[in-house]
């Protein structure tokens, strides 16, 4: 079994001092930085806008893993673009034509996720799993930091390895939400490749210890 890509998420964070801990970040065994893009519309929160993100994209040494849980994402395609954004994840929830968009992120020469919701079956994923490079399910309800981990989710990562064997799609796992020491083992066990952390790192007395630690999962 090899050993998961750790993305710690940014939203977890001290805003009032983002260097400080995205400098922890790149010291750290950290994979990737994911970042949450809200809209307050798509979910009942704001997050970051671009010109704060210009600011992070600066500062990080890690790969950008850019989370947009807004509407109409393909709009800002181009600015996530000039983040120098490795991954950008979209949410099948959000996209009408998902296919064109998933086209559209790789065109501008990122890589495309896509996203599901808690309550988006696997299956939903059928028609597009072999032209994206990563699937993202969601395993609290997308909003805020510092949610409880839903079970169910171990069951849908297993569900989406099947998948990925079934059709020979090259699609990386990620999961985000109560991912910690425990939940980030039964995860990982289930067949997840990449875990986003939030208050298990940022919260933690010791930073680098602890994501150290869910990279040795």
């Amino acid at each position: 079994m090899n050993r998961p890509l750790i993305s710690p998420s940014l939203l977890s964070a001290n805003f009032a001092d983002l260097r400080a801990d995205i400098e922890q970040i790149n010291r750290s065994d950290a994979d990737w930085l994911h970042i949450d893009i809200m809209d307050g519309v798509f979910v009942p929160n704001i997050s970051f806008g671009f010109p704060v993100l210009k600011y992070v994209a600066e500062l990080s040494e890690k790969p950008l893993d850019v989370h947009l849980m807004i509407v109409n994402p393909e709009k800002f395609i181009e600015e996530v673009k000039d983040l120098g954004t490795m991954m950008m994840n979209v949410h099948y929830e959000a996209c009408v034509h998902l296919h064109r968009v998933v086209q559209q992120i790789k065109d501008a020469g990122m890589k495309a996720a896509v996203t599901l919701n808690p309550s988006t079956p696997v299956a939903m994923l059928a028609d597009i799993i072999r032209d994206v490079d990563m699937v993202l399910l969601m395993s609290v309800n997308p909003g805020f930091g510092g949610q409880k981990f839903i079970v169910h989710t171990l069951d849908k990562v297993r569900e989406l390895r099947e998948l990925i064997a079934h059709t020979g799609s090259q699609a990386l796992i990620e999961v985000d939400g109560g991912v910690n020491l425990e939940t980030g083992k039964q995860l990982v066990e289930a067949g997840a490749d990449v875990l986003v952390a939030g208050n298990a790192v940022f919260k933690a007395p010791d930073m680098l210890d602890m994501i150290h630690r869910l990279k040795s999962l």
